[in-house]
């Protein structure tokens, strides 16, 4: 996998202060995208043990709240294991935190290739960004088509379960 950047200090990617990782390649290419720097497969940076180390450690801060995992596209196939792996670890290390995590894929379609990823998640923004849609009054998401689950409340009742943001 290959990642754009690590920011350590993230308030506008889920709530409380965040560290946040955005991955490196997107076939989604959305119109409007506020990150297609990210979309290049072959653009950023190597993920290795030091960055994922980096990243680990920073989202155990004191003063962070959680994590948060987005990009380009953190469940394209190139990245979905390393990002489930990275979540899990995060779960491990700091269970007291919050992991939240941004995909234009759907809830559903998630639960179809690679359900156990959903297990160390506590919020999915999930949908594409669709600029017809797009709302700039809107917490936590970019266009009026997208979702905020609370992901363990939705694997408990069989159905998502949406955050009211």
């Amino acid at each position: 996998m290959r990642y754009a950047q690590i920011r350590k200090i993230d308030i506008s990617n889920g709530t409380g202060i965040r560290t946040s990782l955005f991955v490196q390649g997107c076939r989604r290419m959305c119109k409007g995208c506020f990150n297609p720097e990210t979309w290049d497969f072959n653009g950023g940076l190597e993920w290795d043990e030091h960055s994922e180390e980096q990243f680990l450690t920073l989202t155990g801060g004191e003063h962070i709240t959680g994590a948060t995992i987005l990009g380009g596209e953190p469940m394209e196939p190139e990245n979905r294991e390393t990002v489930k792996e990275v979540l899990k670890k995060l779960k491990q290390r700091y269970p007291e935190k919050t992991t939240w995590m941004y995909s234009s894929y759907l809830y559903a379609e998630i639960m179809d290739f690679d359900p156990e990823v959903l297990r160390y998640l506590d919020v999915l923004v999930d949908g594409p960004f669709v600029e017809e849609q797009k709302d700039l009054n809107l917490r936590f998401r970019g266009s009026k088509n997208q979702r905020v689950i609370d992901v363990q409340a939705s694997l408990k009742n069989g159905d998502v379960v949406l955050l009211d943001f």
